[in-house]
């Protein structure tokens, strides 16, 4: 498939964002359970405009995705169908609900409306907080759906689609939080840097696994598609001689990368080294030298890693079509 940079700056923003407020509602329900010391009202409200900043700049490069930005509305009437409209609709819920989290702490709704189980105060600001957790992940399941539900692009078509958006999402968002707590000075960067790097781990292996199935694909096995079906002939002995056109059209731009193999392996190198290797480097060394700096190094190479991440996820699904329009002469 084409990766378009709208759909990759979309995913990885978003996530990003998401991945931040799943940090900062961990973190004051350990603070709440006196497991980590507690953050002042400025802490919640920056992380959440952060945040919010987060999806609103994912929101706005979608825009760059559509032919008729006008009609964008219509994206969101087929919610009982379409994961794409429930993406749509989900999104703006969880931008309200991180709005919400922030203005309730910049209010000080943090009283106790009542202790659970006599020993956790649940607070505005907890509540708000769960319910944006809930809609986070159904956020996360949203957007991974819209390419997971594809059954006729194997490569997508799995649950570690579903695993990969989420855990990459929740690894970003954790590290923006360390190097976010490291720019304020606080102690809690070794509590988010942690998490961030086991949720990196965790990444690791999912996309390590999906890697391996899409390999197994290119190889013959389990692939459904062949250019028997492509062209309808059921003939045992089918050699393709020609691309079946003479020029470039929407099919061979939009449903095929145009690189080559060699581009392909570099870039799968390139996102697997800023994506995992570095940053749980990167952390590790900020912890023994207390560095300031190192936490933020560790965000900005791991998102720079999972924009080609993204490129790579887009361009290794190979469409059922090429295999017609992709032969050479």
């Amino acid at each position: 498939m084409h990766p378009a940079l709208s759909v990759i700056f979309l995913t990885t923003l978003i996530g990003a964002g998401q991945g931040l407020f799943l940090a900062l509602y961990t973190g004051e329900v350990y603070a709440l359970a006196n497991l980590l010391p507690a953050q002042g009202t400025a802490f919640y409200v920056g992380g959440s405009l952060i945040a919010l900043g987060l999806l609103v700049a994912g929101l706005f490069a979608s825009f760059f995705h559509l032919g008729r930005p006008e009609r964008a509305w219509r994206a969101a009437t087929k919610w009982r169908i379409s994961w794409l409209s429930r993406e749509v609709l989900v999104l703006p819920l969880v931008m309200v609900l991180v709005a919400a989290y922030g203005l309730a702490h910049h209010l000080d709704w943090t009283a106790p409306l009542f202790a659970l189980a006599g020993t956790l105060p649940v607070s505005p600001t907890l509540i708000i907080g769960l319910l944006g957790t809930v809609a986070v992940f159904a956020l996360f399941l949203c957007t991974a759906m819209i390419y997971a539900a594809v059954k006729f692009l194997q490569e997508w078509h799995t649950p570690l689609t579903v695993a990969n958006f989420a855990l990459l999402g929740i690894a970003s968002g954790f590290l923006l939080a360390a190097a976010y707590s490291a720019w304020l000075g606080n102690h809690l960067v070794a509590f988010f840097g942690t998490w961030g790097v086991i949720a990196t781990l965790l990444a690791l292996i999912t996309r390590l696994a999906a890697m391996a199935r899409n390999r197994g694909l290119r190889e013959g096995r389990g692939r459904k598609s062949t250019v028997q079906t492509a062209i309808g002939v059921r003939h045992s002995a089918v050699v393709q001689k020609a691309q079946g056109a003479t020029g470039g059209s929407f099919n061979t731009r939009e449903f095929f990368h145009g690189r080559s193999n060699a581009t392909l392996h570099w870039v799968r190198n390139l996102f697997l080294t800023l994506v995992f290797v570095l940053p749980v480097g990167l952390i590790a060394l900020a912890y023994g030298l207390e560095s300031p700096t190192l936490p933020l190094a560790a965000f900005a190479i791991q998102y720079l890693g999972l924009l080609a991440e993204r490129w790579y996820f887009f361009a290794e699904a190979d469409h059922p079509q090429n295999l017609y329009y992709r032969g050479l002469s």
